[in-house]
């Protein structure tokens, strides 16, 4: 059964090809292939290619949990590097389906770089969703033990909460992030950003991941959190984001539609052993 395993900014993917692999993952299996200390060690398996025809390749992201994600911008530059390193795609832009949508992906520098043009933002909380009446979700309040926070919430394809800070921790991400997460507001669960506008140009955020936790980098987050400041006026089209894994471009157009660029590093490829799967997780 073999694997390669990339990361984008410190936001690690197993891919999980079934035409090399020899066979599908089980919710059980992928918990335990993403574990930190009885698995390989990963933020999520992006299985796939599954068809292709043409330009067009699709993918289904899994994320530690054993839940299914409808979009990453990190999986994606990932899944793109991986179609290169196979020989499938070259210089040329292609496309890749994924429950959020399709997006449009194209790499740079041998594969070491990836531009996607991830689809439209929306802050229309019937997409997103979140409960309650159809508005854009815009400076509205949540309760997190006690304390008021203001927050937008957004799509990619994904759902996502950003609360603007003055100043931001892994602390404080790590004690919000899985209470936010869970909100009854959000039916689907939702990813969390803090952020803090830097200049015109420039935001860093932190980032709680659904269905992954404290994460190092996300590119939805990114586009979700860029987004949401161009929104509110406090950034321009054109945006930096900073995040402790490292930093990706988003340029952002008038309708807002999405374009993000960012690294992708290759780890490893490997044979999982069969005995990976025979233990059992005490959360299983």
């Amino acid at each position: 059964m073999r694997f390669v395993k990339y990361h984008a900014l410190g936001n690690d993917y197993i891919v999980w090809d079934p035409a090399k692999a020899g066979e599908e993952l089980s919710a059980s299996q992928m918990r335990l292939l993403c574990h930190r200390n009885y698995g390989v060690g990963s933020d999520g398996v992006l299985v796939g290619p599954l068809e292709t025809s043409g330009d067009v390749f699709s993918v289904r992201i899994f994320n530690p949990d054993g839940s299914e994600a409808e979009k990453s911008g990190n999986g994606l530059r990932i899944f793109s590097r991986y179609l290169w390193d196979q020989g499938m795609v070259r210089d040329k832009p292609f496309t890749i389906g994924t429950l959020g949508g399709e997006v449009r992906a194209q790499v740079h520098k041998g594969g070491k770089d990836v531009t996607l043009d991830m689809g439209t933002l929306s802050f229309d909380s019937t997409l997103i969703p979140v409960e309650g009446p159809p508005r854009e979700v815009i400076n509205e309040t949540i309760l997190v033990e006690g304390e008021e926070l203001r927050f937008c919430a957004a799509t990619v394809g994904n759902p996502h909460c950003v609360i603007l800070r003055d100043e931001l921790s892994a602390e404080e991400t790590k004690k919000w992030g899985p209470l936010i997460e869970v909100d009854p507001r959000f039916p689907n669960r939702t990813n969390v950003q803090f952020a803090k506008i830097l200049d015109r140009g420039n935001i860093q955020i932190e980032i709680w991941e659904r269905g992954a936790g404290y994460t190092l980098a996300s590119g939805t987050s990114s586009c979700a959190a860029a987004g949401v400041a161009h929104k509110l006026g406090l950034c321009d089209p054109r945006v930096s984001v900073h995040m402790p894994g490292g930093t990706i471009d988003i340029a952002i157009s008038a309708e807002f539609m999405i374009s993000m660029r960012g690294p992708v590093t290759r780890v490893a490829e490997g044979t999982i052993s069969r005995e990976l799967f025979t233990q059992q997780l005490l959360e299983d």
